[in-house]
């Protein structure tokens, strides 16, 4: 998934996007069944495709980051089936490989926020 230099292009954003949107409805309507879990809590925050739109990076966050690790874990188990259900939302020639990742950015974010509230001190 390594980009190696190379500009992100047009059609990976356009493909990272639309996959963000299909996967935002699929886990609202809790549509992935995925055993005593509930989709409806967890937030697709970006996609990032790789350049042979082969593998997909998706960086996900649970509502008030609680038990991360815990639903981080049950998506990487069900990420089959979770491709499975989006195969039929997406008409693609090649539905990609689907990888979570928990996002950290709002962590950094606020560790950011917080430095700069005690510089303004």
């Amino acid at each position: 998934m390594k980009n190696l230099g190379r500009p992100i292009t047009q059609r990976q954003l356009r493909v990272g996007e639309m996959i963000k949107q299909a996967l935002g409805t699929l886990f609202i309507r809790d549509e992935a069944k995925i055993g005593n879990f509930s989709t409806k809590e967890i937030t697709v925050t970006e996609v990032r495709m790789s350049s042979d739109l082969k593998t997909a990076k998706i960086f996900v966050m649970p509502l008030g980051g609680k038990n991360s690790d815990v639903i981080l874990e049950k998506l990487k188990i069900s990420s089959f089936m979770i491709r499975k259900v989006l195969s039929k939302k997406i008409i693609m020639k090649y539905l990609p490989k689907l990888f979570f990742v928990k996002d950290n950015s709002f962590d950094y974010a606020e560790k950011i926020e917080n430095l700069i509230k005690q510089t303004n001190k």
